[in-house]
């Protein structure tokens, strides 16, 4: 640590020579950003939280929170010029650094194999919206319930699969660049269509006065805690893939307009999420508190309702199925450009086995949702939730953790690398040094049911 090899890069990638350009790349951050979380949860906890404040305090979470983290991390990989843990061990020639990358290289691993199960789900929706067969029974919990417990999920995760895996075999600019430069624009038109019919319902003016009208008398140390692990999870952070991509970015690509793009792109896409969602719930009396049931269950009962409504229906479980792909794809090709360095497999090789293994595992995980292996449960858990829980709630904060203290700490490259000028590089150092690892500790200690105290 502290000599040129070990704390600065060269020009080009060492585990691929393929790079993104300037658009490309901040077109596939905010696609790897962007993901199903945030189109019913973000809405749902701000309404809760006090609309308006919630989101001022939000915004706060991030500036402190998140995009720190952001920066750290992108800038990690583009100063180590490789996959999420050769980086770690190439910036600071430490084998323990090296262990907490793989541990985000792992989470993305685990969060892959129920995450490509829920992708399968968001374009069986699509499908049968379009051709209004989901409409045919108006039971649409019943819909769902039987769906997830019966073997046809299988078979939509292994189209969501081969979808990324056709996209990561042309790598890097072909692939995961163009598909995103594809992607984004597409999602960003569908959003705007979608929002525009939930604002001409008559519940539109109400819901979004629920959303938007500060009420602070709501904003409570819960609030905070969730506004922070918001701001944490919803920019894909801990997992690797801003590493990685960070890895595919040349010293010319400004990383400070690269953070600043894919959190206003993040803050953009909940807000208008809520403006689709909460005019919908208000004007069909849907709670909007459900999370997956409010999607699959809830709101296909008010497309049915709608004039056009399997339309609408189909746009809008498209438009989930454009962010869970383009999340998708940036999760696997983490995975693979470890591969390939570790173990020096071609790209074709690494993406196959990879794919195949995650489909293995996403087979029960996905019958684990009321399937022949809806009753097994492990510590209370089934594999579904097992997985989501231990990646998301533990390995991903202690992975985002790690990246915040390797660069405030170990890495004395970390403030050249980022970019900013003197004055921001103070600033952000003293922040990944004293402010934000605390609160990281505090979404952590949330997560697992360790802060309980509100």
């Amino acid at each position: 640590m502290g000599n040129k090899t070990a704390g600065q890069s060269s020009d080009s990638p060492s585990n691929s020579g393929d790079q993104f350009s300037s658009i490309g790349f901040i077109a596939s951050a905010i696609g790897s950003a962007i993901g199903l979380g945030n189109l019913w949860k973000f809405p749902y906890i701000a309404g809760k939280h006090g609309g308006g404040a919630f989101l001022i305090v939000f915004v706060i979470c991030l500036i402190f929170v998140g995009m720190p983290i952001l920066l750290a991390e992108l800038s990690i990989g583009r100063g180590g010029r490789g996959n999420a843990s050769t980086s770690y061990l190439k910036l600071s020639g430490s084998k323990l650094w090296a262990r907490s990358g793989f541990l985000s290289i792992f989470a993305s691993f685990l969060i892959m194999c129920f995450y490509s199960v829920v992708a399968g789900w968001t374009l069986y929706y699509t499908f049968t919206s379009f051709t209004g067969s989901l409409y045919e029974s108006t039971n649409f919990s019943e819909h769902f319930s039987q769906f997830t417990g019966s073997y046809g999920p299988i078979i939509w995760q292994l189209i969501a699969l081969l979808i990324c895996l056709a996209i990561i075999m042309r790598g890097v600019s072909s692939g995961i660049e163009r598909f995103n430069k594809i992607l984004i624009p597409l999602l960003a038109i569908v959003l705007v269509i979608l929002m525009v019919r939930s604002l001409m319902l008559p519940g539109a003016l109400e819901g979004a006065e629920f959303f938007f009208k500060p009420d602070f008398s709501k904003i409570t140390g819960e609030s905070v805690l969730d506004a922070l692990g918001q701001a944490f999870f919803s920019l894909s952070l801990g997992m690797g893939a801003m590493i990685t991509f960070g890895s595919y970015v040349n010293k010319k690509q400004s990383l400070t307009a690269a953070t600043l793009a894919v959190s206003g792109g993040n803050i953009l896409y909940a807000l208008i999420a809520g403006l689709i969602i909460f005019p919908v719930t208000f004007t069909y009396g849907i709670e909007a508190g459900q999370g997956p049931g409010l999607v699959f269950a809830a709101l296909p009962a008010a497309f049915e309702a709608m004039p056009f409504g399997s339309i609408f229906g189909g746009l809008f479980f498209g438009l989930l199925a454009m962010a869970a792909l383009t999340s998708a794809v940036s999760l696997l090709e983490v995975n693979v450009a470890y591969a390939i360095s570790k173990w020096k497999w071609s790209r074709a090789r690494a993406t196959y086995l990879i794919t195949f293994i995650i489909f293995l595992i996403s087979i029960p995980t996905s019958l684990s949702m009321g399937g022949i292996l809806g009753d097994y449960k492990l510590w209370g858990y089934n594999l579904f939730d097992l997985i989501d829980y231990v990646a998301s709630n533990i390995l991903l904060p202690i992975s985002g953790l790690a990246s915040t203290l390797f660069a405030g700490y170990v890495w004395k490259y970390a403030a050249e690398e980022s970019g900013l000028t003197p004055l921001w590089q103070r600033g952000w150092i003293f922040l990944l040094r004293y402010i934000t690892p605390i609160l990281v500790a505090f979404v952590f200690l949330y997560s697992v049911g360790l802060l309980n105290i509100f």
